[in-house]
């Protein structure tokens, strides 16, 4: 009965041996599985940030863009303004500026 005991005692310490193995080679392997995973999930993460970094730069720039050719369409438009507004004035200028000649040579007409 002493050994039927002892082997049993044997048996189960086997058994709870194995246990304990195949527990500790199941935690290894989740272990890997999960550092895998967040190994990917990192790498995933950096191509995220980067393709966001790309979009948000293209965005910068096509407003820069867009803003820079807003200002030239204000300065063009400006500028024909102050050109015509310029033209019609220019018969008074060149009468003004004959007159202001005569003046200074005393010319009478």
């Amino acid at each position: 009965m002493k050994s039927e005991v002892l082997k049993s005692i044997k048996q189960t310490e086997e058994e709870y041996l194995t246990m304990i193995s195949e527990a500790k080679a199941e935690r290894e392997k989740r272990i890997s599985g999960a550092k895998q995973e967040a190994d990917n999930l990192i790498m995933k993460a950096k191509a995220d940030i980067e393709e966001y970094k790309k979009k948000r730069l293209a965005d910068a720039r096509e407003e820069a863009a867009n803003r820079r050719r807003a200002i030239v369409k204000a300065g063009e438009d400006r500028t024909a303004a102050l050109r015509t507004r310029g033209k019609k004035n220019l018969d008074k200028a060149a009468a003004l500026l004959i007159e202001r000649l005569k003046e200074q040579l005393h010319v009478t007409a």
